[in-house]
């Protein structure tokens, strides 16, 4: 018999959830979500559960974010149904990426209102759908191991689970250069930018681990927590905020290409090699993100916006080159950024009607 997907004990005060698919980095699934959600809520008002601590099976990674491929096979077929994003997509809300997209969503503004400590184990890889994980959490550790970012736009999506919030808080711009160029962070990057808050050496947290079980959350970090890592990322601020303050991509890729450092010319050029149309959304998600008033109100809009992508050329076509076929040469459609008009980023955002999320809602945040 297979092992259980999603690990979960209680033990000495502590609710303890462990992402089982080491194979796949634990990637993130539907019934892995919900897993964790029912445990959550069951922690939540149990007086015998004082912190939730989360980590991830095997040495790869916390998550690898959500599951592709199965999402690859939904939107493939919502493209032979006739879905495009500018037609009425509201029904892909009930389509079973929809679905997983909407219980998921659910589960990150869980964590971000969380009333006990929620202590997550960031170590290894943590992409896309392990950012909403980990990144709304209360404590937040990461390693020398940490490889952390947002590659939505690298196959035609766009930042969801709650990273427009957090990319759109992040120092200056910063959050804006990783969204569109898919940059990953490192433990000093992911602290600087506000995606966590202690670094701890991977070889101390078995340690810290066993701590939890009889100390404070705050006590039992402190005995194992070290200075972060300097940022490489953070003392780039300088000509990231110039030329990503701009109010379109292309205006942000003609200033990375005069801006003259050679980290800005590799900027652009990565920028130019994702999606057009995901790194308009992004960009658009992200001014959105930072006058947003809550993390629910955020995951409504991004709901929206990732449901509409089940219905773009674009994501299919990205997985198909990264994940299936691996030519890592995909055929985006448009090709260009000035062939991406307003209208088709318009369509992306578009309200589902009675399909909506709405978290931030009053009947939501029942």
């Amino acid at each position: 018999m297979s092992e259980p997907e999603v690990l979960i004990d209680t033990r000495d005060g502590l609710g303890l959830i462990t992402l089982n698919r080491p194979k796949a980095i634990n990637a993130l699934n539907h019934a892995m979500a919900l897993a964790i959600t029912d445990a959550l809520r069951a922690w939540a008002d149990d007086d015998g559960i004082r912190t939730v601590v989360v980590t991830g099976a095997g040495d790869r990674g916390l998550c690898a974010g959500g599951d592709i491929v199965a999402i690859h096979t939904d939107a493939t077929s919502s493209r032979a149904g006739g879905a495009t994003p500018s037609k009425d997509h509201s029904a892909l809300a009930d389509s079973p990426t929809g679905r997983f997209w909407r219980d998921e969503y659910v589960l990150n503004a869980l964590i971000g209102s969380y009333p006990k400590p929620y202590v997550v184990v960031m170590d290894g890889i943590v992409m896309g759908g392990g950012v909403g994980l980990s990144g709304h959490g209360s404590h937040r550790i990461v390693t020398e191991r940490s490889k952390i970012g947002m590659p939505e736009v690298g196959i035609g999506f766009v930042p969801d689970v709650g990273g427009t919030r957090l990319l759109a808080h992040a120092p200056g711009e910063l959050g804006t250069h990783v969204a569109l160029t898919t940059a990953r962070m490192s433990a000093g990057d992911a602290i600087a930018a506000g995606f966590a808050d202690y670094y701890i050496p991977s070889d101390t947290i078995p340690g810290l681990l066993e701590t939890l079980r009889t100390e404070a959350v705050d006590i039992a970090i402190a005995k194992f927590a070290g200075d972060a890592p300097e940022s490489a990322l953070l003392a780039q601020q300088s000509w990231i905020d110039a030329c990503y303050g701009a109010d379109t991509v292309e205006e942000i890729v003609d200033r990375l290409r005069a801006d003259g450092a050679p980290e800005a010319a590799k900027a652009a050029e990565d920028i130019l090699a994702k999606s057009p149309v995901a790194v308009k959304v992004a960009l658009r998600s992200l001014r959105a993100a930072r006058d947003l008033p809550t993390l629910e109100a955020v995951l409504d809009e991004e709901y929206r916006v990732s449901v509409a992508t089940l219905a773009s050329h674009d994501l299919v076509e990205g997985i198909r080159a990264q994940v299936i076929d691996k030519d890592r040469n995909p055929r985006w459609s448009p090709a260009t950024l000035a062939e991406v008009d307003a209208a088709l980023v318009d369509s992306y955002f578009a309200e589902l009607g009675d399909k909506e999320l709405g978290l931030s809602t009053p009947e939501g945040q029942r």
